[in-house]
């Protein structure tokens, strides 16, 4: 999917203007500026998942740190809002949410 995703920045143009940011992988065949394992995961309620379209993310490359400029207010305001996506039940990414852990832990089978 971020393949598609990068192929659509680039194809308009925008990979040296837009950063692609997402707590999911890469194929390889991405272009342009990317930021991918960012974790904890939107779907374990990272900051991540409170992103909305227009914030400012600021990304300080030396310290290795992104910070959503969002107002503290308005992000509790959106945790307040933010529902766990139901888990899955059956099936191979059920298997794979089972036994595979977070990005952030290295996301080793076990």
């Amino acid at each position: 999917v971020t393949g598609a995703i990068t192929g659509a920045i680039t194809g308009a143009g925008l990979d040296k203007d837009v950063m692609l940011l997402t707590d999911g992988r890469f194929s390889g065949g991405t272009k342009g500026f990317c930021v991918g394992h960012v974790a904890p995961e939107a779907a374990h309620g990272g900051r991540i998942a409170l992103v909305r379209d227009g914030d400012p993310i600021v990304l300080d490359m030396d310290s290795r740190e992104l910070d959503l400029n969002v107002d503290a207010q308005e992000l509790a305001r959106r945790r307040q809002k933010w529902k766990a996506p139901h888990p899955l039940l059956r099936g191979v990414l059920a298997k794979y949410a089972r036994l595979v852990g977070s990005a952030a832990e290295g996301a080793v089978c076990g």
